[in-house]
């Protein structure tokens, strides 16, 4: 297995998580909080939208929530920039969508645009400096481990609300 290969296959095993834990649920499940905490949507919003603002910046192209219109179809209360960062109770809970489908739409063209880029890299291509603002600068190889280590960080928490969710709907 080359490098190439290990990232396509860790980027999957997050498209994977990503369907499972949204599948089946509703509108008020996805939206759903313990305790004030982040909701099943905005969990798999915000990996979605790091992702895809990651991806697309070292790739030298516009992200797909505005080339693509997805920001419109969320039509959410929120700039068109966000994707999560420094957000409070009240933008975690501005995250809603009609159905499951709108989210898995946007993570599945995120994804595809990922592993296309990924497809095109060479093992020098990871060494290459992407962020200066940080000592040691990052490279490409560590930005894509990052996004990796967010999206699985984020698609766990979301497993976690779900099962509280559903637990407490067969309570």
């Amino acid at each position: 297995m080359n490098t190439v290969d290990l990232l396509t296959d860790a980027f999957g095993r997050v498209r994977e998580n990503v369907h499972d834990v949204v599948e089946g649920l509703t509108p008020e499940q996805l939206g759903a909080r313990v305790d004030d905490a982040n909701s099943i949507v905005w969990l798999i919003w915000h990996l979605t939208r790091v992702q895809d603002d990651h991806i697309s910046e070292v790739a030298g192209a516009e992200q797909i929530w505005t080339a693509r219109g997805w920001s419109d179809r969320f039509g959410l209360p929120l700039p068109v920039t966000s994707t999560g960062y420094g957000h409070d109770s009240e933008h975690v809970a501005a995250v809603r969508v009609d159905s499951a489908d709108l989210l898995t739409g946007y993570y599945d063209e995120v994804h595809e645009r990922t592993i296309d880029y990924v497809r095109g890299l060479t093992e020098a291509d990871l060494d290459r400096v992407v962020d200066h603002a940080w000592n040691p600068p990052v490279t490409l190889g560590v930005r894509l481990v990052s996004v990796i280590d967010d999206d699985t960080q984020h698609v766990g928490q979301a497993a976690f609300v779900r099962g509280v969710i559903l637990g407490r709907a067969g309570a």
